[in-house]
């Protein structure tokens, strides 16, 4: 794996991580949680490590993580491929995508707002679905439907798996962003009290969390723009060594 594969790898999971820690993904998960596995939030809050309901609610998480993670991986092999189709040069790609990147930052950080990226179809809370295939589908919905949260960010992915002219690597790149939002997603459906306490003291950072955001985007937007990928993956491997 190059340098520059690792240094894209990390971005894309850090965008999932954050992605996860958005002001209005974050509140919600309890809602995420009871939803998938038809389990009361009270129940779930008791999870013993040999009760029943920490495999039903790991299961259900899988199956919702799995959900997203297919729409986001198409979505991105999508990219690729009209990147490819088009036949636009690299080099223009990279800074016209750049560009779109930046924007796309500045719009999370709240500079200016991008009216279309507010559109939203959020996810039912009023019926459960049935079964693992229920939180299957309901993931796939998530990833659709959740637009100001996760559109930006995972537009910006999908724009750098556009610039990219290896098919696996973008793949790559939409599953380490999936991996990013999907591990924490994981770990706090297994671990909802603990959950729960550091969410209430994170509380009141949130409002950092678009800023943070946005600035990661137009710094990653920077770097496409400029072709500064690689010097950034050159002093990371000369830290390396």
């Amino acid at each position: 794996m190059t340098n520059n594969s690792e240094v894209s790898i990390v971005i894309s999971f850090v965008a999932g991580v954050l992605t996860f820690l958005s002001p209005c993904i974050l509140p919600l998960f309890p809602s995420y949680i009871t939803y998938i596995t038809g389990k009361s939030f009270e129940d779930i809050k008791t999870l013993d490590p040999s009760s029943n309901i920490r495999k039903i609610t790991a299961l259900h998480s899988l199956f919702f993580i799995l959900g997203f993670s297919i729409v986001f991986i198409l979505l991105g092999v999508t990219f690729a491929y009209l990147g490819s189709f088009f036949g636009i040069r690299r080099t223009l790609l990279e800074k016209i995508g750049g560009l779109l990147i930046i924007f796309l930052g500045l719009h999370i950080t709240g500079v200016f707002n991008l009216r279309f990226l507010n559109f939203e179809k959020k996810i039912s809370f009023n019926r459960k679905k049935a079964g693992y295939l229920g939180s299957l589908l309901v993931g796939m919905a998530f990833a659709v439907g959740w637009t100001p949260c996760v559109g930006p960010i995972l537009s910006s992915i999908l724009i750098y798996a556009s610039t990219l002219e290896s098919l696996p690597r973008a793949i790559t790149l939409l599953c380490f962003y999936s991996v990013g939002l999907g591990v924490p997603f994981f770990v706090a459906s297994l671990m909802i009290n603990q959950f729960l306490f550091i969410f209430n003291r994170f509380k009141s950072f949130m409002k950092f969390v678009p800023i943070a955001t946005g600035v990661f985007l137009v710094i990653m937007g920077t770097l496409l723009f400029t072709g500064q990928f690689s010097r950034l993956s050159g002093i990371i491997a000369a830290y390396r060594g």
